[in-house]
């Protein structure tokens, strides 16, 4: 058995760790590229998501570099999302891929059945084992996600452009070679450390920015043009809105970002009262938080056509003009051009700075 699985993130680093760990070859796809956006763009359905276009790229470029079992998050609710392993499936088998697919299910549903469809991808070990590497998988998952929290508090007052990424990754590589709980705490400490050891400079003119949108495009750097990046190197503090082990939290605890579901569908009720699947409701209410926290503006990323989130946009002109607050959204699909985005961006943060300036002035 070989697997593969489509990118998102770190969740590359976090699966190949813990399947190995249980004896299964694993085959990471390419890092997702223009390559792999157009093959996998060929190959869909022209009004399919984004994300699910992506993917299907990965997964066929897993399958080329030898895999015969790929594996894919399942999910509920009126989000096409958890129907993308289904038409994955169908498409990778009309380009005549010999290959099994296999569904992982939300372990909330059933924790039981998590585990063995785990144990279909790991036959070599127990369910008790396997219990246990997920267990360990889980923890390393949250410290490289607390890792991302505090890379964004810091990267827009690093005095070298660069720096704060090179102590990131380097954090990142610290954990990933992680293969015990004993062993995590101190690779946290020693990833957090590099991190206080970059130079930054004081800054009294940065702006503040929450980062809102579906998860799948708010959390893959290639798909959003590292958004995060070119907008910390221009002096923006940048908080985001969904981390990777948020969005997989049975619970909805939100531990990273520190606001609970519970919290932000009471946040979103006045504009958006019922759940509308993805992170379309969300999204409102981590806008309404961030307006409620004095922050400049707001980035609403999202995939064309993905409907949780139009639902969203369709109230955030009234949460801005009531919670007085610019909101920029961005719709991402393949005919997305880097330029285009960078225009956009050059524009919006022209007007927090200008806005700023002319409430100083008042």
């Amino acid at each position: 058995m070989k697997l593969t699985f489509p990118h998102l993130g770190n969740i590359d680093i976090i699966l190949s760790g813990l399947f190995e760990r249980l004896g299964t070859e694993v085959v990471v796809p390419p890092k997702t590229s223009l390559r792999t956006v157009n093959i996998g763009a060929k190959h869909s359905p022209e009004f399919a998501c984004f994300p699910l276009k992506v993917t299907v790229g990965n997964l066929i470029e897993g399958l080329e570099a030898g895999a015969d079992v790929a594996a894919m998050a399942g999910g509920v609710g009126p989000c096409r999302f958890g129907l993308y392993a289904e038409v994955q499936k169908r498409i990778l088998q009309s380009l005549g891929n010999d290959f099994e697919m296999v569904i992982i299910k939300p372990f909330n549903t059933a924790y039981g059945e998590f585990l063995k469809t785990c144990k279909r991808l790991a036959p070599k070990s127990s369910l008790f084992e396997i219990a246990h590497q997920v267990k360990i998988a889980w923890a390393k998952a949250i410290v490289m996600d607390e890792l991302e929290r505090e890379t964004l508090k810091i990267r827009c007052f690093e005095k070298f452009s660069g720096t704060v990424t090179l102590a990131h990754l380097k954090g990142i590589e610290l954990i990933s070679k992680v293969d015990t709980l004993a062993e995590l705490e101190p690779a946290k400490e020693e990833a957090l450390r590099l991190l206080t050891m970059v130079e930054t400079e004081e800054r009294d003119d940065f702006l503040r920015v929450g980062l809102v949108g579906e998860f799948y495009v708010v959390l893959e750097p290639f798909v959003n043009f590292d958004i995060e990046k070119i907008l910390s190197q221009k002096g923006i503090y940048l908080e985001r809105a969904v981390y990777l082990t948020d969005w997989l939290d049975p619970f909805k605890k939100n531990r990273i970002i520190g606001t609970s579901r519970s919290e932000l569908v009471r946040l979103a009720r006045p504009y958006l009262s019922h759940f509308v699947g993805g992170e379309g409701q969300s999204t409102v209410g981590h806008v309404v938080e961030y307006a409620n926290e004095g922050f400049d503006g707001i980035i609403q990323l999202l995939p064309f056509t993905c409907m949780p989130e139009i639902i969203a946009k369709s109230v955030l002109g009234k949460v801005a003009r009531e919670m007085d607050i610019p909101i920029l959204t961005l719709t991402i699909d393949e005919q997305t051009g880097r330029a285009g985005i960078m225009t956009r961006l050059e524009a919006f943060t022209d007007l927090l700075r200008n806005r700023r300036f002319e409430r100083r002035a008042v």
